[in-house]
């Protein structure tokens, strides 16, 4: 396993990009509301990237057709924007986006409530974005890798809700997808030792119901296999010699 260790030029190439889609997703978390489509949404972020001086990095990424995956309640990652997916009061909706700037690139997703939601999806997301800050405490130079799965299991786990296994976090640097590869769940093993300058895609993704889950026949979309939502928070962080730094925050 290559894991990349990010020269400090490059580290400011990171820090610009990851800038760039923070603002990105603030624009699109206020522009979310009943009655959009998902192709409006997908729109909307292409142009934000684009008006940036930036390129999407998902915009035919393995054939991924769209710039923003707009996945909608049990649909846990990678939905396909359509103009015939209109958002309505009550659903959570996911976006995963990333942009690339002078060839470095950057990812982060949310979870945004339409409208007004239930209580039990407001719980969801809520857990699933603690559940992010729970395992970065462990992002620290001289732990482990795994050490950031176990923590955010732990935390999870306790709520009874499913952690999707078949998809997990990565490095990310002048590759949207870089070793590592960062499980949500616990590990038996340890994983590489965490060292400064390290650009990591820590990325809980959880569903209310059962952790299983199932392609559809685009062969992207991925939902829940008993219906139920999923949330998903995803930040581009650097290890440093001390506390992580998140760098897809404003």
């Amino acid at each position: 396993m290559a894991i990349s260790i990010k020269s400090p030029r490059e580290i400011e190439l990171m820090r610009e990009s990851c800038k760039i889609l923070a603002k990105v997703h603030d624009e699109l978390g206020k522009a979310i509301k009943p009655g959009m489509s998902t192709l409006d949404v997908d729109k909307l972020g292409e142009k934000l990237i684009r008006d940036a001086g930036c390129i999407p990095n998902f915009l035919n990424y393995n054939g991924f057709p769209a710039s923003i995956c707009v996945s909608v309640n049990e649909e846990v990652v990678h939905g396909i924007p359509s103009k015939n997916r209109i958002l309505k009061e009550g659903d959570i909706v996911s976006l995963d986006a990333g942009l690339i700037y002078k060839g470095y690139h950057s990812d982060a997703a949310r979870t945004y409530a339409v409208g007004k939601v239930s209580k039990e999806c407001e719980d969801l997301m809520r857990i699933t974005k603690e559940s992010f800050f729970e395992g970065i405490k462990y992002a620290k130079a001289g732990n482990h890798l795994y050490d950031i799965s176990n923590a955010i299991d732990a935390y999870v786990s306790q709520y009874g809700y499913g952690i999707v296994r078949e998809l997990v976090g990565h490095g990310i640097g002048t590759h949207l997808h870089e070793d590592p590869q960062i499980p949500n769940f616990a590990q038996p093993r340890k994983g590489p030792k965490l060292v400064p300058g390290m650009t990591l895609a820590v990325e809980p993704m959880i569903n209310m119901g059962r952790a299983d889950v199932e392609w559809l026949d685009d062969d992207w979309t991925v939902v829940a296999e008993d219906g139920l939502p999923s949330a998903h928070y995803e930040n581009t962080i650097l290890i440093t010699e001390g506390e992580p730094e998140i760098l897809t925050l404003l």
